[in-house]
Formats: C-alpha cells, sequence, structure tokens
C-alpha cells in the first residue's frame, strides 16, 4: 500500500522565474563587520562631539548662512552675515594656488633615473606623460576643492582612486581605393583621480597623528543605488541583496534647508588594520590575542549591515589610498586649524554688532502715539501718504510722533574695528591695518613680509603632507596598473612651488632694482633677467628662456673676429712703442751731434763775409765769439744729456718713485730755462761788444751803437 504524506507538499510554479541566490556572509564576514562598525562608531562620536558644531558654524560662516544659534542676544532680530570670514578665506586660497599652480609645473623629477640595464632614461618625457595623465583626470581642480576645505575646516582630504576608463578618439580608416572611411576609435586607459573628502565624511583613528599612525581610517558618504548595482555587475562588489537607506542629513556635502532622500546608499569604505585571520576562510586561533595579526585591508559596508567588499590591501606599496594636511599646523593632532576657526570669534563680534546697529535702526522708523479714546471707534492706525485721519479734538494733542532710542553711529566704527582684528588674526592683514595687498609704489612694509612667512608655512604643510605624497601614491598605481606606460622605478618627485602673487611681485621688484643697479654691462645682469622671466606669468616664457639660452651660447665666428681684434690692438701697441723708442734714439742722436754741427757752422762762418779793410780784426772778433758759443752750446749738450739720463733713470725705478710725495717731471714737457742777460766782450784792440741771445738767434753790437 502506498502512503502519500503531504504535511512537507511544495507548491511549484513552473511559471515562475527562478529566485535569485545572494552571497551569503560566513562567520568570518560577521565579526569583520561588527570589528569595523564597532571602532567607526566610537571614532564618529570623538569627532562629532569635539568638532562637528564648530564645523557647521565654519561652513556658515564661509557661506553667509544664518542660523538661530548664530544669535548673539536674545532680543536680535537682524539675520545679516558679515563677508570678513569669506574674504579671508578665499585670500588665503588663492595666494596658496597661485604659488602652487601659478608657474605652470608643480613638481620635477630628479633627472638620474636608470632602467634595469642601466640605460639612463628619459626623465623629461616620465615627467611630461605624468602632467598630462593629471590634466586629463583634472587633478588640478580636485586639489584647489580640497585646499577650500582646508582653509574652512582645517584639514585638507583627499581619497585616490583607481579605474579603467574607455577613452574615444576620432579616426580615418583607409578603404577600397583613394576613399577613407571615419569612425571612432576606442581603447581602455588606468585613471587615477583624488577625489576631495569633507571633513564630515571622515573617520579617523583618534590615537593617531597622521594617516599611516592610525590604525584605520574611514570615509563615509551617500551613493547612488544604480552606482552599487553596476558595482556588482561589474564583480566589483559581492552580489549581496541591497536596498536604499537615508539616514539623515550629517553626510550631506552642505547644509541645505531640504535634501534629496530617494535612491541613495550609505557607503563606509575602511582603510586600515583589520585581524588577519578575518580575511581568511579558518577559524580564529584559540591563542591568538585581541589586535595580533593585523594586516592592511579594505573593508566597505553598505547601510552599516553588510560587507560589500573585503579584501586584502591590493596596492603593491600597501599604502592607504587617503592623504591629508594641515592648513594650519596644531601639534600631535591629525585635524589641523583653518581659516575660518582663526576668525570665529571676531566673526560673532563683527555680526553682533552690525546686527545691533540694524536693529537700532528699525527702531528709529517714525511711529505715532494715539489717544485711543479721542478718536473713531475701529479706526485704522497705519499711516500712509495722503490718508485723512479723524479725530475728536485737536489733532496735535491727540497725534504725537514717538521715537525710541538714539541712533549711535559709532557702532559701525566698532564694527570695522573688529574686521581689522579679524583680518590680521588670519594672516590677510596687518596689525596697522593694511590690505593684504601689495603696493605698487615700489615700498615693501615688514606687516607684508609677515604675511608672506605665514603662507610659505602653510605652503611647506601642503607640499610634505599632501602634494609630494599625492604624487607619489599616483605614480605607484600607475607603476602597477600601466607598466606599459610606466616602467616600476624608484623615482624621487620634488615639489617647485614657490611663491604666490604677494611675493612674487615683491621678488620681481627686487631683481628688477639689482638689475637697474648693476647696470646692462654687469655679468650678472642675464642672470637676474632670466629670474624675472621665470618668476612671471607670461605665457610665452618658455621662448624667452630659450632665446636668452641660445644668445648665452659662444659663437665660433664672433670669438674668431674678437680674437683677431686683440691681435690687431696688440699689434699696434707694438708699433707705438717701436716708434717712441726711434723717436727717443733720434732725440739722443741728435743731442750728441749738436756740438760739432755748431762748430761746423761757425767755421763756415768765421771764413765767409769778412770785411776788406778790417780783415784781421773782423775775423779776431769772429773766432773770439764763436769760441764763447761753443762753450755755451757744449754746456746746453751736457744738461741735455744728463736730463735724459735722470728721465730714463726715473721710468725704471717707477715703483719707488711712486712713493716720493714730489713727482717728477714729465720729459715731453722739459722745464723752461730762464733768458740769459747780454754778455760783453772786449778785443785786444780795447773795443767792447754786446753778445744777445734769443732762443736760437744770436745777436752781435758795438756797445753805445744801437
Amino acid at each position: 500500500m502506498i502512503v502519500h504524506d503531504e504535511t512537507d507538499a511544495e507548491i511549484i510554479d513552473i511559471l515562475a522565474p527562478d529566485a535569485k541566490k545572494y552571497y551569503e556572509p560566513t562567520e568570518n564576514d560577521r565579526d569583520l563587520l561588527k570589528f569595523v562598525v564597532d571602532h567607526t562608531d566610537r571614532w564618529r562620536d570623538y569627532r562629532d562631539q569635539n568638532y562637528a558644531d564648530d564645523w557647521r558654524k565654519y561652513e556658515r560662516n564661509f557661506r553667509g548662512k544664518w542660523d538661530g544659534s548664530d544669535k548673539t542676544r536674545g532680543s536680535e532680530r537682524s539675520k545679516i552675515v558679515s563677508p570678513a570670514t569669506q574674504q579671508a578665506i578665499e585670500t588665503r586660497h588663492a595666494e596658496i594656488m597661485e604659488a602652487i599652480f601659478g608657474q605652470g609645473e608643480y613638481f620635477d623629477i630628479a633627472d638620474d633615473l636608470q632602467d634595469a640595464t642601466g640605460t639612463k632614461l628619459d626623465v623629461e618625457k616620465l615627467k611630461n606623460q605624468l602632467k598630462e595623465d593629471f590634466a586629463q583626470d583634472k587633478i588640478r581642480k580636485s586639489i584647489e576643492s580640497i585646499s577650500l576645505l582646508a582653509e574652512i575646516y582645517g584639514t585638507g582630504i583627499g581619497e585616490i582612486t583607481v579605474s579603467t576608463q574607455k577613452q574615444y578618439t576620432p579616426m580615418q580608416f583607409p578603404v577600397a581605393g583613394q576613399m577613407a572611411a571615419y569612425g571612432v576609435g576606442e581603447k581602455e586607459r588606468v585613471s587615477i583621480k583624488i577625489t576631495p573628502v569633507n571633513p564630515n565624511n571622515f573617520l579617523f583613528d583618534p590615537n593617531g597623528t597622521s594617516i599611516d599612525d592610525c590604525m584605520g581610517v574611514a570615509i563615509e558618504k551617500y551613493l547612488s543605488i544604480h552606482k552599487i548595482r553596476e558595482g556588482i555587475s561589474g564583480e566589483m562588489y559581492r552580489d549581496i541583496e541591497i536596498s536604499t537607506l537615508y539616514k539623515d542629513d550629517s553626510l550631506e556635502a552642505t547644509q541645505e534647508t531640504s535634501n534629496y532622500r530617494d535612491d541613495k546608499v550609505m557607503l563606509l569604505t575602511y582603510y586600515g588594520l583589520v585581524p588577519g585571520h578575518l580575511l581568511r576562510e579558518s577559524p580564529r586561533a584559540d591563542d591568538t590575542e585581541d589586535y595580533e595579526g593585523m594586516v592592511e585591508a579594505i573593508i566597505i559596508v553598505a547601510n552599516g549591515a553588510a560587507i560589500l567588499k573585503a579584501e586584502k590591501s591590493p596596492y603593491m606599496m600597501a599604502d592607504r589610498p587617503v592623504v591629508c594636511y594641515q592648513a594650519d599646523t596644531v601639534p600631535n593632532r591629525l585635524l589641523g586649524r583653518g581659516t575660518a576657526e582663526k576668525s570665529l570669534n571676531m566673526q560673532a563680534a563683527i555680526d553682533g554688532s552690525i546686527r545691533s546697529h540694524l536693529d537700532c535702526l528699525a527702531l528709529m522708523v517714525p511711529m505715532m502715539g494715539i489717544d485711543a479714546a479721542r478718536v473713531p471707534r475701529g479706526f485704522n492706525f497705519e499711516i500712509q501718504p495722503g490718508k485723512n485721519i479723524m479725530v475728536n479734538g485737536p489733532a496735535a494733542e491727540i497725534l504725537t510722533p514717538m521715537k525710541f532710542g538714539v541712533h549711535d553711529g559709532a557702532q559701525m566704527e566698532t564694527s570695522k574695528e573688529f574686521e581689522r582684528m579679524l583680518l590680521m588674526a588670519t594672516g590677510t592683514m596687518d596689525s596697522g591695518g593694511q590690505v593684504s595687498a601689495v603696493s605698487r609704489d615700489g615700498n615693501m612694509d615688514m606687516a607684508t613680509a609677515t604675511m608672506i612667512k605665514k603662507y610659505k608655512r602653510t605652503l611647506v604643510n601642503f607640499q610634505e603632507e599632501f602634494l609630494i605624497p599625492f604624487i607619489y601614491k599616483a605614480a605607484w598605481r600607475y607603476m602597477q596598473f600601466d607598466p606599459e606606460r610606466y616602467p616600476a622605478l624608484d623615482v624621487k618627485f620634488i615639489p617647485t612651488a614657490t611663491l604666490g602673487i604677494v611675493a612674487r611681485e615683491y621678488e620681481q621688484k627686487q631683481l628688477a632694482f639689482l638689475i637697474q643697479t648693476l647696470g646692462a654691462n654687469s655679468p650678472l645682469t642675464p642672470v637676474l633677467m632670466q629670474g624675472v622671466i621665470e618668476n612671471s606669468s607670461l605665457h610665452n616664457k618658455e621662448q624667452m628662456l630659450e632665446q636668452m639660452k641660445q644668445q648665452s651660447q659662444p659663437n665660433p665666428q664672433a670669438d674668431q673676429m674678437q680674437q683677431q681684434a686683440v691681435m690687431l690692438d696688440m699689434a699696434q701697441k707694438q708699433a707705438d712703442v717701436q716708434k717712441t723708442q726711434a723717436e727717443a734714439q733720434k732725440i739722443v742722436v741728435d743731442t750728441q751731434m749738436a756740438p760739432d754741427l755748431a762748430k761746423a757752422k761757425l767755421v763756415a762762418a768765421l771764413s765767409t763775409n769778412l770785411d776788406d779793410d778790417q780783415e784781421g780784426r773782423d775775423f779776431e772778433r769772429r773766432a773770439r765769439i764763436a769760441d764763447l758759443m761753443l762753450k755755451e752750446k757744449d754746456i746746453d749738450s751736457n744738461e741735455a744729456i744728463a736730463r735724459l739720463q735722470m728721465e730714463k733713470n726715473g721710468a725704471s725705478a717707477a715703483p719707488e718713485a711712486s712713493v716720493s710725495p714730489v713727482a717728477a717731471p714729465e720729459a715731453s714737457e722739459p722745464p723752461v730755462k730762464p733768458p740769459k742777460p747780454p754778455m760783453r766782450i772786449v778785443t785786444p784792440s780795447g773795443e767792447e761788444y754786446v753778445v744777445e741771445r734769443d732762443g736760437n738767434v744770436v745777436r752781435l753790437s758795438k756797445a753805445g751803437v744801437n
């Protein structure tokens, strides 16, 4: 006998689709979920208790939003918010961004790289390739957003993500004959992006002072459910049953009156250490202590109840894909201090002063005191132009203007002083009240130099804690996931960000002053000009620098012509020296021959032009005069020879003569001899003659006869 037991019967609908089977979490998955959620909940409580309220105030002050908690007194009615904090934040943010990106390049690579075979690599090509990828992934825009968040909240945080994107490019394909087909080419590229993270979405281990020092960090945010489904379809996430969930607006990017709540999933991404056995399909050993055998992992939790992804860190350097920096240093703390925090108290004072002034103006609006017993019943007490008012008696007695309080204009002056103190506290204005703009008259006060130092301090934090670590992490990921374009190398990145616009203008003025002082012919002028061009924001400065480089290179033809000119100059100088020496020798010879020449001339004179009547006496007289003149010529010749010898000895002893208090006379300008007095000659016959000499002319006359 066959017995049919229908107690466990099941009705099967063959037309219904098969029920989908989702991933079933294991015991280790549940323990791992508990580990992550328990720690992140405690980290969130610590963050909210210490920072959440202040962060909301910082955001409202920056955006000019009013909230009831911002009242400075209970009777305050005005809701105006001063833009002082907004001005300070934007000024500092713009200055830092100008310092980083103003020169075009913000990083460099040390030029000492070699591949595995020892061949020197083209560092410039690697740098340009990295810059091109950064530009394509809009890295600069993301960094600017992170820097703005740092000025508002005090800490700039970025999450590095790796993805594969399809890149479409227009292409041309040849077909039969000379025809061509136009289409679109498709290829995949590795994309490295850095996503700005609001501190309200960032969880961290309070025991750590940096990203790597923390046991772990986490980023929580709302994500559209279609992206979660897309990740599940692409096998990025586990195939689990998931639904939408909107908890509150604390994870929203900004404070809005009403936020969109539909089609959102709360996603928590944990980067940090977890117990190693929870990632394996093996139970925990009984002798294993808590926090022992920790490994670096990435855990993604959806809606706080299910693990979408749990794996050991897939990156070859086992680094965490999160970078952060402090806008202003707070020692031994992960979070920094921003411009909004520095200006918080002064912002409240400014708002309170302005609101008090506006409330006072509201009380100054004309009001009327009315004797209610002497106006018609049901009378409308509103006053408007041209309105007729009916009263039971004299209007001046029944209607009386009223005014409460007295307007005091000093309140606005007080608010200006508070604003000056705010800008002074944020480093965008000096204590003397000078605006943080460089004067254009060439002067640079010490207060502006102090502001530049403050900007440099923030710039150092940004470079060392954020920019260079991010470039390293991005390069490592390119080497891991795109090895064809990026070979695995131990690269060394160097930050090239230098000065902001304020400091750059000051340095340009200093360089221009040095160029003006040194002049155009100084060898340092081209170097200073190169510095001026490098610090400028000219669009063609690379072309100008290249032109200066070409001009500074040696020109063989110009060098040869210069050498020929030097040789010709030396030959001319040698010819001049030889000519001078020849002239000196001629003078010596002429001086030595002068006595003999004079004797010959006298002999010739004695033998000619004699008086026929008194030939004997005339010859005797001429012989006597000739003898005297020969003696005089001999004396003059000896003096000239002695003078030439003294000049020659003085030229050879010029170093010794330089210390003498009396300078020797120059050879070219001999001293002028005084004219000699007339000479009287008496002949043996008793006749007396007078001899007079004027230069080279000798006159003989008989005494007493003109």
